[in-house]
């Protein structure tokens, strides 16, 4: 089966692309269609709104991070059996970073390559008729990018969506929607942007308000008559995973794992072995490897530190068996997390390294990091590409060894990163590719 799709983007963020992605998601499974759902960069929280809301995990798709192979094995693996495929673009559908052709990150990469029509999102709050100009902007910036239709939102008033028609009609590109203002439609955000999908008080009562929404205010009809198919290349690349049975830390403090990596490993063969550290529960003892993803442990530093068993049996795996973790499994790694507030907590005490939220800063964007010692994401030297995404500080020199060298995406040299000790490693970073060829 060849799925047909369509690229949902927007001019900049904050156009709404993430509340009218979801009702489309929500409306076309309502109707009976097998609808997946994908995200262009590397965000990892919209793409648990997205598995909530077609009731199947999505993907990441990222042309900066992954080769070419990998990206078409991403796409394969997660849209082989859909009938629609809607891919929600990350900032806006030009952005991205300098790079060789198709490789900047940009979701325009992936309309050029998968021949993808673009429905584009105008939030029209503040203008009328100038929306016609950026429209038309980006219709004409990039002949090898079609937007096939628009969908206009934040619209005021009867009087300010016929304006706005009016002056896009000369463009010939159809208007299959207008979202009139509604503060109920919009998701709770914090520090790194949505709440998460599992925290949210009642999604699915939300999905069906912006399902409800979209089959009011848009032709779906008419979006879906705009998807054409995916013209998905061959390919025989196979991801390795870092053991056969990977005990995997799952619960409310840690949730950002990619899901084309969990789906990768499986299909290798991999068995996956859940456990809750807020539960108090150790690594399962017949893993090969203790994976510890990203997530907000600064919002349960208490219950972690309270979590003796789990703090115990992770000391005892890592005597054996490696020990990774990323951002958020990282920093639980370490020798103590302080919260806003200022308190510190004890963590694992596996690396050295102590990590604070008492004065937040923002570190973001593209990552390319070299491995300089053998572990659980391939031996010294291979070179993964991923991104880093978090307000938590480094406060005192570690003793450890670095884990990896890390340059960005415009590539600065950043240094080594990260720490690794006897079978324990971790970093900030989190790993989306790996660059080098599969085995």
């Amino acid at each position: 089966m060849t799925p047909r799709g369509l690229i949902l983007a927007a001019p900049r963020s904050g156009s709404g692309k993430t509340t009218i992605t979801l009702g489309l998601l929500a409306a076309l499974r309502r109707r009976g269609v097998a609808v997946r759902a994908g995200k262009s960069g590397p965000d990892y929280i919209d793409p648990a709104f997205h598995a909530a809301a077609t009731g199947t995990a999505g993907a990441n798709l990222d042309t900066w991070a992954m080769p070419p192979a990998v990206l078409g094995a991403v796409a394969h693996a997660a849209f082989a059996d859909a009938d629609f495929v809607v891919i929600e673009s990350a900032m806006g559908l030009f952005d991205g970073v300098q790079a060789e052709a198709n490789r900047t990150g940009a979701s325009a990469d992936l309309v050029r390559l998968f021949s993808l029509p673009v429905l584009l999102i105008l939030d029209v709050s503040g203008q009328s008729q100038s929306a016609a100009a950026v429209a038309r902007g980006f219709a004409t910036h990039d002949s090898g990018v079609r937007v096939a239709g628009i969908v206009l939102n934040q619209v005021a008033s009867a009087r300010h969506r016929l304006g706005v028609e009016q002056a896009l009609a000369p463009l010939g590109i159809p208007v299959l929607g207008c979202l009139m203002r509604d503060a109920k439609l919009s998701l709770p955000e914090r520090h790194l942007g949505l709440v998460q999908a599992s925290e949210h008080g009642n999604l699915e009562a939300h999905l069906t308000r912006l399902a409800d929404a979209i089959e009011a205010q848009c032709d779906v009809d008419g979006i879906l008559g705009l998807a054409e198919q995916w013209r998905l290349p061959p390919t025989t690349h196979h991801s390795k995973p870092p053991g056969q049975r990977i005990a995997l830390a799952q619960d409310r403090a840690f949730t950002f794992l990619y899901p084309h990596l969990l789906r990768a490993w499986r299909a290798a063969g991999a068995e996956i072995l859940p456990f809750s550290p807020l539960a108090n529960e150790a690594p399962p003892a017949q893993a090969d490897i203790c994976w510890l993803p990203g997530g907000y442990p600064e919002l349960h530093a208490p219950a972690l530190a309270a979590a003796g068993n789990f703090v115990a049996g992770l000391a005892h795996f890592a005597q054996t068996r490696p020990v990774h973790g990323e951002c958020g499994g990282f920093m639980v790694l370490g020798q103590t997390l302080e919260d806003a507030h200022g308190a510190r907590h004890p963590m694992a005490g596996l690396l050295g390294h102590h990590t604070s939220f008492a004065k937040r800063r923002l570190h973001l964007g593209y990552r390319e990091a070299t491995l300089l010692s053998d572990g659980p994401l391939g031996r010294r030297g291979t070179v993964w590409r991923g991104h880093e995404f978090h307000y938590a500080s480094q406060v005192e020199t570690s003793p450890d060894a670095a884990f990896a060298t890390l340059i960005d995406g415009q590539g600065a040299q950043l240094g080594p990163a990260g720490g690794q000790r006897g079978y324990v490693s971790g970093t900030f970073f989190h790993a989306i590719a790996s660059q080098d060829p599969a085995p």
